[in-house]
């Protein structure tokens, strides 16, 4: 696995993956950027939740439940000092299953952070990670 991020203007990248694909990292104009892109830890954020949920979409597709909607929302506490670090990450996973598939869902969910996706397996070693599942 392998990126090679370039710098643009101010304080944005973009990373582009040996695969080909390329992401704008940016900051807020505030901040001295362009606003262009996701800052580095809100796609840390991104990163955790895409991760997670391929991970649940495969596992309940080969469970055979059945949904349509399905969203991932993380949010993040840090330190005050730098280097500013997660210190709490709290997922909340919502899908439109039945209310009959919500022990399917949450061994799904289960199953990706304590086993599968190694993003979370990472961010773990550093800081608590908690998650819901809410039905849509």
């Amino acid at each position: 696995m392998k990126t090679s991020t370039k710098w643009v203007e101010g304080m944005a990248f973009d990373a582009t993956a040996d695969t080909g694909q390329t992401v704008r990292i940016d900051t807020t104009v505030e901040g001295g950027g362009l606003g262009s892109g996701m800052n580095p830890k809100k796609m840390l954020l991104g990163a955790l939740n895409g991760c997670s949920g391929m991970d649940v979409v495969d596992i309940l597709k080969k469970m055979k439940v059945p949904f349509s909607k399905f969203e991932i929302d993380a949010e993040a506490e840090q330190t005050e000092e730098h280097p500013k670090t997660f210190t709490f990450i709290k997922m909340t996973y919502r899908i439109d299953a039945k209310p009959e598939d919500l022990d399917k869902v949450k061994r799904a969910v289960d199953l990706s952070q304590e086993k599968y996706c190694g993003i979370s397996a990472m961010l773990a070693k550093h800081c608590d990670i908690s998650y819901t599942i809410e039905l849509i």
